[in-house]
């Protein structure tokens, strides 16, 4: 069943709406749910292929269903329409206005309502991909703050690692904030890349989202066995490399690889003159989850991220 969940007049007798898909069962109901939100950054559209598989899934099982699955695929529309990170014409990014006001501004009220649909949730994910300039490897993002309740539920989601920061570098103005504060689990999730659509990864997702439904008594279907993310909580295993140099990035390492001290992940080139202005090589041993697809690179642009393995069994 589509439902609209929040609706604002627009010029030129236009509506913005958002819209959500419930999917309840037909037989034992346990009561519980789970909402599936993405699309709150427009240029971010790896979550538009889980939403969908998702939804396949359980239309081709319903009689596996036994709690409800809310699927919210585009929070911010006009930037998806538009290929907008933001919310177009407002210069916003919807990911720092929550939670918002009923009274507030268009964009405020949206907010408010989001949160209004999302509370009463058992979990929610809020499923992210970079931008278009960095490939991240499929993770959760965890705040330190929300630590304990969070990473059991990471740890059946099918991701290949789940980083827990610090509650300084969190922003309180995000929907998992915000909705986390207010007893809703919220588990974010980042992969992929801007503007594209990575099904290998898109359905590493999706099995792990049916894994934490049958946990939760929300699906009675077979699952895929899960893998065993990486956890990391100490701020200095993750290891940031930003360009010395403006120039063209040339990769040579493979995302999702594990490297050792001194390997090359790249290098900075010069086409006009054809020479190399900086080799980019790992500090140390460790897992390249984060690496730089967009070629232009500014003096500062992070390159890459590298999980540092000194200490942990690898694979």
């Amino acid at each position: 069943m589509v439902e609209t969940i929040a609706s604002a007049a627009m010029p030129v007798d236009e509506k913005l709406e958002i819209k959500k898909s419930r999917f309840s069962p037909k037989g034992r109901n346990s009561g519980k749910r789970i909402s599936i939100v993405t699309g709150i950054h427009g240029d971010e559209l790896e979550g538009q292929y889980v939403c969908y598989e998702l939804a396949r899934r359980i239309r081709e099982y319903p009689d596996c269903l036994t709690g409800i699955v809310d699927i919210y695929p585009a929070m911010n529309p006009l930037g998806i329409d538009s290929i907008t990170r933001g919310i177009p014409a407002f210069d916003l990014d919807m990911n720092r206005i929550f939670p918002g006001t009923r009274d507030g501004a268009m964009t405020e009220y949206l907010a408010a309502e989001i949160i209004r649909e999302l509370l009463g949730s058992d979990l929610c994910i809020d499923i992210h991909a970079s931008n278009i300039y960095l490939t991240e490897l499929p993770q959760i993002r965890i705040n330190e703050l929300h630590e304990k309740e969070l990473v059991p539920l990471a740890k059946e989601a099918n991701v290949d690692f789940v980083w827990v920061h610090g509650a300084s570098t969190v922003l309180e103005s995000t929907l998992a904030y915000s909705l986390n504060s207010r007893g809703v689990p919220t588990l974010v999730v980042e992969m992929g890349v801007g503007m594209r659509i990575t099904r290998s990864i898109g359905d590493q997702l999706v099995d792990g989202i049916f894994n934490l439904m049958k946990t939760m008594d929300i699906w009675s279907g077979e699952t895929p066995p899960v893998r065993e993310p990486i956890i990391s909580s100490d701020p200095d295993e993750v290891l940031f490399l930003n360009a010395s140099r403006s120039g063209i990035f040339i990769q040579d390492a493979r995302h999702n690889t594990y490297l050792k001290k001194g390997q090359s992940v790249g290098k900075v080139v010069d086409p006009l003159n054809g020479t190399v202005l900086e080799d980019v090589v790992s500090p140390e041993d460790g897992l390249l989850f984060t690496i730089r697809e967009y070629p232009v690179v500014d003096e500062g642009s992070l390159m890459a991220r590298i999980l540092k393995m000194k200490g942990r069994q690898e694979d």
